[in-house]
């Protein structure tokens, strides 16, 4: 039987940070708004689309929350096994539960499939597999095995992003009349197929050596900011089609990458053979 002081001693070894904490329950909010959302999104209303567009928005911005909380903790050096946990729990709401919803509820459930059943298999294929993810890179952390600059597997946060980034391509397109109602049978195969990326061992790039506090060129700051304010200007225009893009770009990359890398050591040795 443990004694009180050793349970004292096992609370102050847990380190909890504000900050970082902070953005993450930021990103757990905006899950649960989301699905607020999608649940008062009635079929047929003429409030449906803006619900569900005002859904796929708080989970983009719960991408941003989860982006920001892991930088703040690392410039500030206060990562902890409790933020790691809580980042998880926080994403398996916003960046599983809330994705799997929101496509059955928009695109699942509309698709005549022999069974309607179908529909829920494939949401909830998505969903564990989203799990599992998070579960494995948990375990490897914990285990002290290191992924470094790469993640092992599509991460859940752009899995997310592209469900959502889709989803709202295809409203978008409706709203501009655009015939787009086939693309709908394409989004299940999408998402069965990032399911399996999400527990597959390809590596995706994580990041983590993005250096925030790096001095930028003035150029290239204003740049930064004209491109920013452009996209909240527009973003009507180029958000349905540029988030698609951005997303799809980055899932490719996965498979890409070491062809890139080998060809890149190859040119190398061979600038340093004429050399």
């Amino acid at each position: 039987m443990s004694s009180p002081n050793a349970q004292q001693d096992g609370e102050e070894k847990l380190k909890i940070y504000f900050l970082p904490n902070l953005m993450t329950a930021g990103n757990l909010v905006c899950g649960f708004v989301a699905l607020t959302k999608i649940v008062e999104a009635e079929v047929g209303s003429a409030t449906f689309t803006s619900d569900i567009k005002q859904a796929i928005m708080f989970i983009l911005i719960g991408c941003v929350f989860d982006l920001l909380d892991g930088r703040v903790a690392r410039m500030g050096g206060k990562e902890s096994p409790f933020g790691q946990e809580f980042d998880s729990l926080a994403d398996i709401v916003s960046f599983g539960i809330a994705p799997a919803f929101l496509m059955h509820r928009v695109v699942l459930a509309d698709i005549k499939f022999p069974s309607p059943e179908i529909g829920w298999v494939i949401a909830m294929v998505y969903l564990v597999c989203g799990a599992l993810r998070l579960a494995r890179f948990n375990c490897l952390a914990t285990m002290g095995i290191s992924s470094g600059k790469n993640f092992k597997g599509f991460p859940i946060p752009p899995a997310a992003g592209m469900v959502c980034s889709l989803t709202l391509l295809l409203l978008w397109c409706e709203e501009k009349g655009i015939a787009a109602r086939e693309w709908r049978y394409v989004l299940p195969f999408m998402m069965i197929f990032l399911s399996f990326m999400m527990i597959s061992s390809v590596e995706y790039p994580s990041f983590k050596s993005l250096d925030l506090r790096a001095k930028r060129p003035f150029p290239k700051l204003v740049a930064a900011i004209l491109i920013f304010g452009l996209m909240i200007v527009m973003r009507e225009y180029i958000l349905p089609i540029v988030l698609p893009i951005l997303f799809t770009v980055y899932l490719i990359y996965g498979f890409v990458r070491t062809r890139i890398s080998r060809k890149m050591r190859e040119e190398i040795e061979e600038e340093e053979d004429w050399g």
